[in-house]
């Protein structure tokens, strides 16, 4: 399973970095995240417990997962490995590309899904991917463009 969303931010790339890689202000910026927790920092990495809501037509639906976070700057990239949760096993790596005043954000998911007999492939490349994992990087996204275009612009940015 592989999912890519992409956005273009109207802010520049070290204030797009330092939003995408303080990941424990994400609940302040991102509606949709029920809360980021360190649990470990590490000489190279960090633990970072994470949980969100999947809002849906009626309702939402509540995730959490563990990942191991690596920050480099110099790479202008946030990667993740998903270590607990349905998810585990999952890479996902933030790529930042300066472009002008603005910056290009991805955010890409790749998993072989999880380890249940039979359906476990099939689980990931039609429902996990498409309805979890895009539908919470891409609200994602659209929290942390919002949040950087508005510092951008000099005013205060709101949840």
């Amino acid at each position: 399973m592989k999912t890519v969303d992409e956005r273009r931010m109207r802010a520049p790339a070290d204030l797009v970095f330092k939003a995408v890689s303080e990941v424990e202000r994400w609940p302040e910026l991102l509606p949709h995240y029920r809360w980021v927790r360190i649990l470990e920092r590490r000489p190279h990495s960090v633990l970072v417990e994470m949980a969100a809501w999947r809002p849906f037509p009626v309702g939402k639906y509540p995730t959490w997962w563990v990942s191991e976070m690596w920050v480099k700057p110099a790479d202008l990239e946030v990667r993740y490995r998903h270590i607990r949760g349905v998810t585990k096993g999952m890479d996902v790596v933030w790529r930042l590309v300066p472009s002008g005043e603005s910056t290009d954000v991805s955010i890409i998911h790749e998993w072989d899904g999880p380890r249940w007999p039979v359906i476990g492939r099939t689980a990931a490349e039609l429902v996990i991917g498409p309805v979890f994992v895009h539908g919470i990087a891409s609200r994602t996204l659209a929290g942390i463009a919002r949040h950087v275009e508005q510092a951008a612009m000099g005013t205060a940015a709101t949840p």
